[in-house]
């Protein structure tokens, strides 16, 4: 008769665990003129995560992380970066992605609850600073 208690329990803790996302490592890279960007993703259905650099030549670089949501084909996040070895930013980041391409979006930029985001039906992917290939490691 006790085994019925234990056994009662051990289902509501299995079946109670959430299931964690599986998280794939992407990389990406993109040249427009003298600027290189690199992009070294952890994505998962839902969510990505990772390290974005912005490399100018006779500036320097703009260095940090970057996270956010994936919705469809569009990912949606910020860039939390240190400009130059200056001061942390951040900034919204919009990517769109066809086939093995990420098409970085750009956009007015607004102050929502404290955090930068693109103005609605500001957002575009025309014309883009970035268009990340995909690059196998």
């Amino acid at each position: 008769m006790k085994i019925l208690p234990a056994f009662v329990l051990l289902i509501l803790i299995i079946s109670c665990t959430k299931k964690e996302d599986v998280y794939k490592d992407v990389y990406y890279k993109s040249v427009n003129g003298n600027d290189t960007a690199i992009l070294a993703l952890k994505m998962s259905e839902k969510r990505f995560f990772g390290r974005y650099e912005i490399i100018y030549p006779k500036f320097g670089k703009d260095s940090g992380d970057v996270r956010g949501n994936i919705n469809g084909d569009t990912l949606r996040g910020d860039f939390h970066y240190i400009s130059n070895g200056g001061t942390w930013k951040r900034v919204p980041l919009a990517l769109l992605k066809k086939q093995n391409k990420l098409i970085q979006g750009k956009g007015v930029i607004g102050i929502y609850m404290n955090l930068p985001c693109f103005i609605n039906g500001t957002l575009s992917y025309k014309e883009p600073d970035f268009i990340f290939d995909e690059v196998k490691k």
